[in-house]
């Protein structure tokens, strides 16, 4: 793949035009300090850069172009001419602003471009906050910006939710890459806590459905992230060093990265390491069901049940991560880079800490419950080259593969058997994405896209008494999952206040298993499956703008999930006293998505936006009775469990509204409020309806934010409404251990408040300080669907140095 790659961007250099550069200067108005990261465009979607440490960027490649676009978030945007430009000795001096109105994305259309000129909803988060919020990880992050409902089974957890979707029916992106693989399961998903935050240049969050530029999986919505990329041109050494420490989990944490340029070859490398010890959960309200008060200990091979000295330490919640990234960036001429990334990231055993708190007759029903190391490495080299040729005025060709590697360890209490089923994923893609200019400001968008997974999974027991080892079931087959998909958007401006997109993706997906592995403990009536299936999804929307102030979007799209190895062949406890077995009759699934986005803003003073938006979910893949060999139940582990599989058997919807307010009250203060309620509801096996699973409760976030000189401070409130048993989806009803319960004995999920305080300062320009107190009431509080209780009072410190 590798070689098509290089034989074909060869070709592409060939006659290559080379022009001289031209630099401009991008200063802080007030204070005149260069600035970094400015972000430059033009409404050619193909071509941007970045101002590096110095506020320098070269802009040789916007000559000509009638407007060039300077944004960086907390400055007003400027547009200017190459003519105004160039009288202006190419100096820019931002103006710092409490709202940014224009914001460039690249989630969208795989291409950078203003989300003023997007039907869909697109949430940019900030990178700056990332200093002054101090993460303890990428689910933490997204959950910062109060549109995204993060779940956590464990502290080693965090699965989000977006619009009634979760896990599988959204996508994660990084560097333009789909990190979605075949063993992606609809249950809740850790996978984005792999991601290094300090690591993280450009997180972006494009809601609903996404499947035109990014095929099955992205229903919901789909989640980008870009990275660090080294940008330096001159001889010189940057780098950033921090440490930061967290009371509640007693985490240690520490990331450096170093960047140096050579002429056309710059790099970049960076480590991480992150230390969580046990949460502590807080002691106001809430019941006394959420403590732990017991824990599993083995000691000279005899399982203990010992009582917990601090019932509010989350005994068995703590783990590590390591992750290495290394960039390299060659630039080989005026209109083409090479770039290479390298990501790694390994955990230790994290504990799963919804199951070692499950109990059976009062005791403790494992003894052990961990996912073993948790291991993602991604290779990939980009090829970016710009042209004036007929087809095209801009190519993207990346190549990537990935390596995934997950297990489950578990144990019951009191026994001897220890089963341990492991998986590892080989994942290749080639994603090949062209831009080319049309007149009047119209531009298309087209590109084609192969992926294959290669699954290999096994299964043994080991006796801990004599340390005999056994093979035992695998939980997937054997399987191959491969896509193949072409796709075609198209964008106009039909006028000077109206806007038109389109776009169309043909998708065609193969899954190959065979089930050989399991057929020693599961007589399975098969042994090998085929699959085909051919998708087709599109959207259209439109732009119009009565105003320039004010934007309405209305915009219909269309998503699908193709059925991958985790849907056909899993075989796994899903909750006690039941196990999920193959189906390899499965189809796709599709959802039919209806919404309109309006924006609205008073110069830099207040932004208002709402977004309301209906979707349906057709043929969707749920969890059903069924028989295997004609039985409703088998022996699964030891223990007797009924048998489901995932069906194409339903009828969903989702629906709800997602609003947010930003008030510039003065040039030092800024007022921000996001509000997401969502109802969903899907069909039952008697023709009744439920609660959707991943519909949750209507949540949101008021922050108010104070910047004076190098001194930023933040408070916020997080909210959370109650779930009541009434409301609850059948499947959560089924998991008591992780619920409070009502007057009535039933499990619901209470409503909750915290308030968050932190803030930020820098000394001298190359020293951050950060410093925060989460969950100041110490609130006694557990997430919607989350296994583990939410941190106490959490005290914060963290330090920064660039250099």
């Amino acid at each position: 793949m590798f070689r098509l790659i290089i034989a074909f961007s060869l070709l592409m250099v060939l006659g290559i035009d080379f022009s001289v550069a031209q630099h401009v200067l991008v200063l802080d108005k007030e204070d005149q300090e260069p600035l970094q990261g400015v972000l430059i465009y033009s409404r050619d979607p193909g071509k941007s850069t970045v101002s590096d440490a110095f506020g320098k960027a070269d802009i040789g490649m916007f000559q000509g172009q009638p407007t060039i676009v300077f944004q960086l978030l907390g400055f007003e945007s400027i547009s200017i001419t190459w003519q105004k430009l160039t009288e202006d000795g190419f100096q820019i001096e931002l103006t710092p602003s409490q709202i940014t109105l224009d914001i460039a994305v690249i989630s969208a259309s795989r291409w950078r471009q203003n989300t003023q000129d997007l039907p869909s909803k697109v949430r940019s988060l900030n990178p700056e906050t990332l200093d002054i919020r101090n993460p303890s990880n990428a689910a933490d992050w997204l959950a910062s910006s109060g549109e995204v409902f993060v779940q956590k089974s464990q502290l080693g957890g965090g699965s989000p939710m977006i619009r009634g979707f979760s896990a599988n029916r959204l996508l994660y992106a990084v560097d333009g890459i789909r990190m979605n693989t075949a063993i992606f399961r609809s249950g809740n998903l850790q996978n984005v806590i792999s991601l290094d935050p300090f690591t993280l240049q450009t997180t972006e969050i494009l809601f609903g459905p996404g499947s035109v530029m990014y095929g099955s999986d992205a229903i919901g919505g789909v989640m980008a992230f870009e990275t660090l990329s080294p940008n330096r041109k001159d001889k010189s050494l940057s780098g950033t060093i921090l440490g930061r420490y967290a009371s509640a989990y007693s985490e240690k944490s520490f990331h450096a990265d170093f960047t140096y340029g050579s002429g056309k070859w710059s790099f970049l490398s960076s480590v991480s390491h992150f230390d969580y010890g046990d949460l502590k959960m807080g002691k106001n309200g809430g019941p006394d069901s959420y403590l732990r008060s017991e824990y599993q200990s083995t000691e000279n091979g005899t399982d203990l049940q010992i009582q917990n000295p601090d019932p509010r330490v989350q005994v068995g919640s703590g783990y590590d991560q390591f992750n290495l990234m290394q960039k390299v960036k060659f630039q080989a001429s005026e209109k083409t880079i090479w770039e290479y990334g390298f990501h790694y990231s390994k955990s230790t055993d994290i504990p799963r800490y919804d199951r070692l708190i499950e109990k059976r007759e009062g005791k403790l029903r494992f003894a052990r419950w961990d996912y073993g190391p948790q291991v993602w490495m991604m290779n990939n080299l980009k090829m970016t080259h710009r042209s004036d040729s007929r087809w095209f005025d801009q190519i993207k060709v990346i190549g990537a593969h990935q390596l995934f590697e997950e297990s489950r360890i578990d144990r019951r209490f009191g026994q001897s058997q220890e089963f341990t089923r492991t998986e590892k994923v080989h994942s290749f893609s080639l994603n090949v994405d062209l831009l080319k200019n049309l007149k009047n400001e119209n531009y298309l968008t087209y590109g084609f896209e192969s992926v294959l997974n290669k699954v290999n999974s096994d299964g043994s027991v080991t006796d801990i008494s004599s340390g005999q080892i056994d093979p035992a079931s695998a939980r997937y087959p054997n399987s191959n999952w491969s896509s193949l998909a072409s796709y075609v958007n198209f964008h106009s401006k039909l006028s000077g206040n109206l806007q038109f997109q389109t776009a169309l993706r043909y998708n065609y997906t193969s899954l190959s298993s065979d089930f050989s592995n399991n057929q020693p403990f599961f007589p399975l009536p098969f042994s090998k499956s085929e699959n085909r299936y051919h998708s087709i999804t599109g959207n259209i929307g439109l732009i119009y703008k009565p105003e320039p102030s004010f934007s309405i979007s209305p915009l219909i799209s269309t998503g699908f999930r193709a059925p991958n190895v985790d849907d056909i062949g899993k075989i796994f406890d899903s909750e006690p006293g039941t196990v999920i077995v193959p189906n390899p009759d499965l189809k796709p699934e599709y959802a039919y998505n209806a919404e309109i986005n309006l924006n609205k803003h008073f110069q830099n003073r207040v932004r208002l936006d709402f977004t309301a938006f209906y979707t349906l979910l057709d043929q969707a893949m749920v969890r059903r009775l069924f028989t295997l060999n004609g039985q409703a139940e088998i022996m699964y582990d030891g223990e007797l469990s009924e048998v489901l599989a995932l069906q194409n058997a339903a009828f969903a919807k989702v629906y709800g509204f997602q609003t947010g307010i930003e008030i510039a009250i003065s040039k030092k203060f800024l007022l921000t409020s996001r509000y997401n309620w969502q109802k969903g509801t899907e069909e039952l096996e008697d023709e009744t309806k439920s609660p959707s699973r991943h519909a949750a409760p209507a949540f949101g976030l008021s922050r108010l934010t104070y910047q004076h000189k190098k001194l930023r401070m933040e408070f916020t409130a997080f909210y959370n409404l109650e779930r009541s048993f009434e409301e609850m989806p059948l499947e959560e009803i089924g998991k008591p251990a992780i619920y409070a319960v009502d007057e009535n004995g039933n499990p619901f999920s209470p409503s909750w408040t915290i308030f968050n305080l932190n803030t930020t300062w820098e000394l001298k320009g190359w020293i951050h300080l950060a410093a925060g107190i989460e969950n100041i009431g110490n609130k006694l509080y557990r997430p919607y669907s989350s296994g583990i209780v939410a941190s106490g009072r959490n005290f914060t410190f963290g330090i920064k140095t660039r250099f």
